[in-house]
């Protein structure tokens, strides 16, 4: 059963407003004050996903193909990114995360994750609020992923 039509646009400005600002404030948690959030979410993906073209990058990041590159130039000046060439079409570059990449990656995870942790005991958030938390953030992901 849907949820009612009425119901639908006061949800997604909520949902919006919400999103909007624990984004801006995950976003001031970062180890590399000096990284742009577009490189350490192409330093997320990589460490998470493993190996890309940098043409999959750009469509994930959903950025142009040179604004990619520029950005992967940048990581890789940093040492936090290596290229090599695709195995089946040398014309193709693979992108892949290094252990310093790695490092920044998981260091700036753990200190957002740390963040949230911190947060949700200073609200002494229920049980109940913490499973709704936990429901409420697999149904972002999936319009996230859509």
């Amino acid at each position: 059963m849907s949820a009612p039509d009425g119901l639908l646009p006061l949800t997604a400005a909520d949902l919006r407003m919400a999103t909007f600002r624990l984004a801006r404030r995950l976003r001031c948690v970062r180890v590399a004050d000096a990284m742009s959030d577009a490189q350490l979410a192409v330093l997320m993906t990589l460490r998470l996903q493993g190996r890309r073209t940098i043409t999959a990058l750009a469509e994930r990041e959903r950025v142009t193909a040179p604004s990619m590159t520029s950005l992967i130039n940048g990581l890789e000046e940093q040492g936090l990114v290596t290229r090599t060439p695709d195995d089946e079409d040398r014309r193709r570059v693979q992108v892949d995360v290094t252990d310093a990449g790695i490092d920044i990656v998981e260091r700036t995870m753990t200190r957002r994750d740390e963040l949230l942790v911190d947060a949700m005991r200073e609200l002494e958030l229920s049980a109940d609020e913490v499973r709704t938390l936990r429901d409420a953030a697999a149904l972002m992901r999936k319009l996230a992923e859509r």
